[in-house]
This record gives structure tokens, sequence and C-alpha cells, in this order.
């Protein structure tokens, strides 16, 4: 199965958890019937990413990225890949890049977010419609800082740093899947 097949029986299967995230998912679904290449980062309109916020082994810090072009806190993620057999795949994969961390990873999306961007190596903004997922770090884990970012830390959830709204809910509905699971 293809990144651009799973991704459409992903959203397709997904129950989102608001009605403004079900509004999204028939976007993103509208997007891939439209454009085979939706999922790739050189689809000019717009193209998927995938992220995951992920959450310490006790679930009381989260990993956050200095991210090198926004400058802002945010959670790891980024463009799919050709070797992407999955957006959660593609999820996982980013997290190791840019913390070095090995996670369990829960499958299933926490929410959906599009948003303006201009990607690296272009000069026209465009549009990513980023995938969200959520997973939890093994027992001591200790992050490794990429060169696609300035800073990587550990954030205690009691002392967040500035974040978008957007970051912040993530962080909220998470940690509600997570804390449920266990």
């Amino acid at each position: 199965m293809t990144v651009h097949a799973d991704a459409v029986a992903t959203l397709t299967s997904w129950t989102a958890p608001a009605a403004s995230q079900a509004g999204l998912r028939e976007a993103f679904l509208g997007f891939l019937a439209a454009r085979p290449d939706a999922c790739e980062r050189t689809c000019a309109p717009g193209h998927l990413t995938a992220s995951a916020m992920v959450f310490s082994h006790e679930l009381d810090a989260v990993a956050l990225v200095l991210h090198r072009i926004v400058k802002v806190w945010i959670q790891p993620g980024g463009h799919l890949e050709a070797s992407d057999s999955s957006l959660a795949s593609a999820a996982a994969r980013e997290v190791a890049e840019e913390l070095g961390l090995e996670i369990d990873l829960d499958p299933v999306p926490v929410s959906l977010d599009c948003h303006p961007i201009t990607c690296r190596g272009y000069r026209t903004p465009t549009r990513h419609f980023d995938v969200r997922f959520v997973a939890r770090a093994h027992a001591g884990a200790e992050l490794t800082c990429s060169a696609e970012s300035h800073d990587v830390s550990w954030w205690p959830l009691s002392a967040l740093p500035p974040l978008f709204d957007e970051v912040r809910e993530l962080i909220e509905l998470g940690h509600q899947r997570l804390s449920a699971q266990t």
C-alpha cells in the first residue's frame, strides 16, 4: 500500500473528536481525491505531513522541537517520504530523526491541522495538511538535537513554553488519549 492509499484509508476510518475536525477530515479527503501527488512535497498547492506529540513515559512532560525555520516550540514532524508506508510510520520516522527517540506511537490520529508555510528550498507559500499522532517515549529516554532544529527539550506539562493554540490543543488531546490507555 502506498502512503497515499494509507492516508485515504486512515482518514476515512478516523472518528474525529469534534465537528471542526470532521470538516478538516473531509477537506483532507477531498484534497487526496483531487491530487494523486498530495503526499509529495512538490505538490505546490499543499501536501500531507505527519507529526507526533511525544509524551514522557510518565506522561508528565512533552518533547518539543525549537523549529529552525519558524523559531517556535512545536511537535516533531514533517514531509512524507517515498519510503514511508503509512502516515503513522512517517510520524515515527520524523520523531526518530528530530528527537533521536524510539517511541510507542498510537497509530490512530489525534487531530488534523492545515497551516500555511514556505517549505525549505521553495519560494512560494504552500500548505501543510498535517495528520497528528500521539506517542509515549520509553522510560529514561534522552533527546538528541538534529540539524533541523535549534534545540530540543522535555517540557513539564506544568511549565510549557509559549505555544501556538494548535500545539497546546494537541498536548491536551494527546494527554487525554494516553491517560485513558493506562
